[in-house]
């Protein structure tokens, strides 16, 4: 199989995991139905390493020292391009699943251990699982028959996240909540602070800002409340500017800072927001890596 960028363009589905705010890229194989990730990408994350010529040197060093070990590392394959810090795509040792296992089991050192960890079960969890279907978004045709800036559309967002995942999917919270000291909108007064939110006009970015960062402060589910909203505010911004957010291009820990000011000041917030604007509405990678930034701002820091 030989397949050139428009072909991986078509056929397959990138996603970026992060592993303590490195990258492990990944394209999805349709033919083998399975995952392969960048080689290069895990030993950086593994390494701790942020160069990725160092990175790739100790690969090709790697794979010599267990060949000589006798470890056959069987499923690698040169047959898939990923992105470069250029800009562009290159081909790339990729490694399925079974063998990202045997390569952290074989580590020369005991830094593979906790990402193998991470790697094993963070598909597991109820992040790994409603990531994949948000992934499914894209494909499902749902976004389009939605309402954008609507209660609705971001109730039936949150419903196709996390149905079957949490009891409380699409549901307005009844419960008062609060994250990092600061309480939430509270939820006795949900009918009137939702219904303002919604006649919130959604013309301009700024207004469609401003109307996103309300809807933030209300924080109307119990969980999973900034992963639907992201996806809420990129509808109002297609159809109102025919634009959405490249969320790769906004740093987590800006991002997050960002947020949290917008209580009282919503000007970083916009600032990021409007630099990262792109016009490829309708383009899937575009989403897919607008997942995946979304939930890596959702992961908590190590300490």
């Amino acid at each position: 199989m030989d397949l050139n960028d428009k072909e991986l363009k078509v056929s397959h589905k990138f996603s970026i995991r992060f592993y303590q705010d490195h990258e492990v890229r990944a394209v999805w194989d349709e033919v083998n139905s399975k995952w392969w990730f960048s080689a290069i990408d895990i030993i950086r994350a593994i390494n701790d390493e942020s160069d990725y010529v160092k990175a790739g040197n100790y690969w090709r060093w790697l794979k010599r020292k267990l060949n000589a070990d006798g470890v056959r590392l069987v499923s690698v394959t040169h047959e898939f391009k990923f992105e470069a810090p250029d800009g562009k795509r290159r081909a790339a040792d990729a490694l399925d699943n079974l063998c990202v296992e045997t390569l952290a089991k074989h580590y020369p050192n005991n830094k593979a251990n906790r990402f193998l960890d991470w790697f094993t079960y963070s598909d597991n969890t109820i992040d790994g699982q409603s990531r994949k279907k948000a992934y499914s978004l894209f494909e499902s045709g749902l976004l389009k028959t939605l309402e954008p800036g609507s209660v609705k559309c971001l109730q039936q967002i949150h419903a196709y996240i996390f149905g079957g995942l949490y009891d409380f999917a699409g549901q307005i919270r009844n419960k008062n909540i609060s994250k990092g000291g600061f309480t939430f909108a509270n939820a006795l007064h949900f009918p009137i602070i939702l219904k303002n939110i919604e006649n919130m006009p959604e013309t301009t970015f700024d207004e469609i800002a401003d109307k996103y960062v309300e809807m933030n402060v209300a924080h109307p589910f119990m969980e999973g409340n900034g992963r639907s909203t992201r996806i809420w505010l990129d509808l109002m911004l297609r159809r109102s500017l025919k634009k959405c957010v490249d969320w790769s291009k906004i740093d987590k820990r800006d991002y997050l800072d960002a947020m949290r000011r917008s209580i009282t000041d919503t000007s970083s917030i916009k600032a990021l927001l409007n630099n990262a604007l792109t016009d490829k509405i309708d383009d899937r990678e575009t989403f897919m890596k607008g997942i995946d930034y979304s939930y890596y701002y959702e992961q908590k820091d190590e300490v």
